[in-house]
């Protein structure tokens, strides 16, 4: 007899937090055998209140697929096309320049070749955004318009933010080299402008309210401000709280950010990915997507040299439309085809389309560098299907997950 997915996953939070690598975590795996939703710690550091199932996270980038799959909608309505140029309705972005070479000055630029099409932001590939090496100076400036740090909130709108975007050169030419981050809150720009309405009401219209996430959004309710976990930093000297409860996050958002705003708990996010996993259909048979659109988000569109210039972000996977795709098992946790990816406010969301699995783990440590934390990687291992371990084996060895 295998040991019960759910013991095994209270006990990967219980050691996380018992290791002090995490305050809380909520973790879910979500798969034809069942649904197990795991807490463990407490909301703050030196508080007693314990991690709630339904805390409400910042989702840092992990809300980058769900942004992904609102412009899917307006690709499958017509009002929008994968070859469209992007410039009809982002004039801002009509005439890039393009840098000679990323390590040049950056007015040492050339014209770009062709026009930045929607799919060239959805695959990251439109010339904005971070590249491995931040020492360049073109990163410095980037850098500056983006607010530094996961899950910023702008002091700026979109008009003016798309405005001093232009203002930088592109780093690649339009459809060459991945770039990280940037082509996510050109999304969110894109949908509002095609649909002449703020971005957080066409969220809520098109995915958010059909699926039922009722807490997801680019803020948090006041009323609601007391289940949002503290976000905190964990290294060798301990714990340290960044920013207490919802801090500023009560407040509606200037700048709605498509690459890294939103806030969700598992349960809301478990929803969209049951969606995905149901080809598009929400769970009461309303068609959200079209099968062709989940199937381009899941996909993965790089080559292999672009693969190898992403490093730190792809580890040497592939990228869909707004999440990694697995296309080797670099790690214990990678199955082919799996969908989703990381914020850096401590959450994970992930998608195993040959098993129907969902597996999340939100915590509230930001996380401080590339690649996956322990912990996490524990977690995610959950949803990789193995033979029974035997009897008695300890927490972290594999459980049977046969769906």
């Amino acid at each position: 007899m295998g040991i019960p997915m759910e013991s095994i996953a209270q006990d990967v939070v219980d050691d996380a937090v018992a290791q002090g690598r995490a305050p809380g975590l909520v973790g879910l795996i979500d798969g034809p055998e069942g649904r197990a939703v795991v807490t463990a710690g407490v909301m703050e550091p030196g508080r007693p209140e314990p991690m709630r199932a339904d805390a409400v996270f910042r989702l840092a980038s992990l809300t980058k697929p769900v942004m992904a799959a609102l412009v899917m909608t307006l690709i499958d309505a017509g009002l929008l096309a994968l070859d469209d140029p992007v410039e009809r309705w982002l004039p801002e972005l009509a005439t890039p320049s393009v840098l000679r070479t990323p390590t040049a000055a950056l007015d040492d630029v050339v014209a770009a070749r062709r026009p930045i099409l929607v799919e060239d932001l959805l695959t990251f590939r439109a010339g904005y955004g971070f590249p491995t090496d931040f020492s360049l100076p073109w990163v410095e400036r980037l850098l500056e318009l983006s607010g530094g740090g996961p899950a910023p909130r702008l002091e700026t709108d979109a008009d003016h933010w798309i405005e001093a975007l232009a203002t930088l050169p592109l780093l690649h030419q339009p459809g060459d080299g991945w770039l990280y981050n940037t082509c996510s809150d050109i999304q969110g720009v894109l949908v509002s402008r095609v649909l002449d309405r703020p971005l957080g009401e066409a969220l809520a219209e098109r995915l958010l309210d059909p699926l039922g996430m009722v807490d997801t959004g680019f803020h948090v309710p006041p009323a609601d401000a007391h289940r949002v976990p503290s976000s905190v930093e964990v290294d060798d000297d301990g714990v340290r709280v960044r920013q207490s409860g919802a801090g500023t996050w009560t407040q509606p958002a200037r700048f709605a950010s498509g690459s890294g705003g939103l806030v969700s708990t598992v349960s809301d996010w478990a929803a969209f990915a049951a969606m995905l996993l149901a080809g598009g259909v929400a769970p009461d048979g309303r068609p959200i997507l079209s099968q062709r659109s989940v199937s381009a988000m899941t996909t993965d569109h790089t080559t292999a040299d672009q693969r190898t210039s992403a490093g730190i972000f792809l580890d040497g996977q592939g990228w869909g439309y707004g999440g990694s795709v697995d296309i080797a098992a670099i790690d214990s946790w990678n199955v082919p085809g799996r969908y989703g990816w990381m914020g850096g406010s401590g959450t994970a969301g992930y998608i195993v389309p040959s098993t129907g699995v969902t597996v999340l783990l939100f915590g509230q440590v930001v996380f401080t560098g590339p690649g996956t934390p322990d912990y996490t990687g524990r977690f995610l291992d959950l949803a990789v299907p193995r033979p029974n371990p035997p009897v008695g084996a300890r927490a972290g060895d594999q459980p049977t997950l046969t769906p």
